[in-house]
């Protein structure tokens, strides 16, 4: 028996103190964003080209238009907002530089609120140092983890690692691979640990190369380096940065193509945000 109060797995309830919280971190960020230039976006919460986004269509919650072609529900605003701006909107709007603060939703009952940017053309340093000035403004002192997709690509396609095992993070397999840079890449942690890249091929070098000049640019104190980190995600193909205070991740966001548009951009966690500031509050 379902109850009355009851609320589907997975979907979000905020009341009193919660609510209140949630509302001033989205009304503080999009001041930020717009005195920085981002105008805003609200995109339709039912999409014809969310499939394109995801190679695993379970996530998706499917149903159909009147004239029964298949719609989704939004469950990802990076694509549709650089869709709509790029093939919409076009020459009609000026900005390049776009903010949105909306939920996805996902199967099966997933709700997730977003604060989110997308910079047509935009550079890793800009939206890195937007997230960090968001972030700032929720009293958070999150570590930045800075990757490189490609890096790990590279190792899968030229030098035999598999994705699995850099998805798993098996140390050992790794570095027992017949590479005889592969346990000081490994080793990478810090940004002192860029200093001296001779050691690799001109490939890896390149990639930790951009690493290390974005880490010039961003000049953040509280900063790791995984250059091994691999995960699937959508349209990221290069520089990736994650948020992180405690266990909770804040934000994530980097460099990506989609449709042969390049930008870059942040998605920032709601949910997670409220919690983490509850929980300095209640302390």
């Amino acid at each position: 028996m379902i109850f009355e109060h009851e609320i589907p797995s997975g979907s979000k309830l905020y009341f009193g103190q919660s609510a209140k919280i949630k509302r001033e971190i989205e009304f503080v960020s999009a001041e930020l964003l717009e005195n920085l230039g981002f105008a805003e976006i609200v995109t339709p919460i039912f999409s014809y080209h969310q499939q394109a986004s995801f190679n695993d269509k379970k996530p998706l919650l499917k149903l159909n238009d009147e004239e029964n072609h298949e719609v989704t529900l939004r469950a990802d605003s990076t694509a549709d907002v650089v869709r709509i701006v790029t093939k919409r909107l076009g020459r009609s709007m000026e900005s390049k530089k776009w903010f949105y603060i909306q939920p996805t939703v996902t199967f099966p009952t997933k709700e997730q609120y977003q604060i989110g940017a997308e910079v047509i053309g935009g550079s890793f340093e800009e939206i890195a140092k937007t997230t960090i000035l968001l972030l700032n403004e929720m009293d958070a002192e999150p570590m930045m983890q800075i990757a490189n997709i490609r890096i790990p690509h590279l190792l899968n396609e030229k030098y035999e690692v598999s994705l699995d095992v850099l998805k798993s993070m098996h140390v050992e397999q790794i570095i027992g691979t017949d590479l005889p840079w592969i346990e000081q890449l490994v080793r990478i942690n810090s940004v002192e640990d860029l200093n001296d890249l001779s050691l690799f091929p001109s490939d890896i070098q390149a990639e930790l190369e951009k690493i290390k000049i974005a880490t010039e640019q961003v000049k953040y104190e509280n900063m790791v380096i995984s250059p091994l980190f691999y995960a699937k995600m959508r349209y990221y193909d290069s520089l990736t940065f994650r948020m992180f205070e405690g266990n909770s991740l804040l934000a994530m966001g980097g460099i990506y193509t989609i449709d042969s548009v390049e930008a870059a951009g942040f998605a920032l966690y709601t949910d997670e945000c409220v919690v983490n500031k509850m929980d300095k509050v209640t302390k």
